[in-house]
């Protein structure tokens, strides 16, 4: 199958691409993947911005179960942010169910020598495209912590739009903290 921007997807098989320029991608995770995926993602920096489940210290284990579990998703949901040489990021979305089966929520990840390549908004970008294209969904979201400004400007620069702020709705690293709350409708 091919998207309308021309990126190679076979949903029959599973293999994912999006090229996102510049010799970026978004792709299907690889077993050979797992080395740099616990170097990048052993980082208390990426840490403090995700959900508990993320582990910390992220290892060499973490990363095989990851890329393990992603291989089962059929279709696929969860994808590596990688150069030529090596994954370096994730980015994917988690599929709604019951009244909310139209909706999905995106999250993301890059390895800190990545930082302010504008890398993550054009994953974001194209993975919001994907989802659309290729599942019946209505509306991307997405929740930021209130620190972390740098993802919240990622999501506005891809489209998404502020749709409020939940006070006091998550605890990280002993820290009750504020919530960002952004979707992309597909109207928009």
């Amino acid at each position: 199958m091919t998207t309308p921007l021309g990126w190679a997807t076979s949903l029959g098989n599973q293999a994912v691409q999006l090229d996102i320029g510049s010799g970026w991608q978004v792709r299907s995770w690889r077993p050979e993947d797992r080395v740099s995926l616990a170097k990048y993602a052993n980082n208390r920096k990426i840490w403090i911005n995700l959900r508990d489940a993320f582990p910390h210290p992220y290892t060499s284990a973490d990363a095989f179960d990851w890329i393990r579990q992603c291989s089962r998703n059929k279709p696929p949901t969860q994808f590596a942010i990688a150069s030529a040489a090596e994954a370096v990021g994730a980015i994917g979305f988690l599929l709604q169910n019951d009244i909310y089966r139209r909706s999905a929520e995106i999250g993301y990840w890059l390895g800190e020598p990545f930082w302010g390549q504008g890398i993550t908004t054009r994953a974001v970008c194209a993975v919001t495209e994907y989802a659309f294209a290729n599942f019946d969904l209505m509306r991307l979201f997405a929740t930021v912590f209130a620190w972390n400004p740098a993802s919240a400007r990622v999501l506005e620069k891809s489209g998404y739009s502020l749709e409020g702020r939940m006070r006091k709705s998550a605890t990280k690293d002993g820290q009750v903290i504020d919530q960002l709350l952004y979707a992309k409708v597909l109207e928009d």
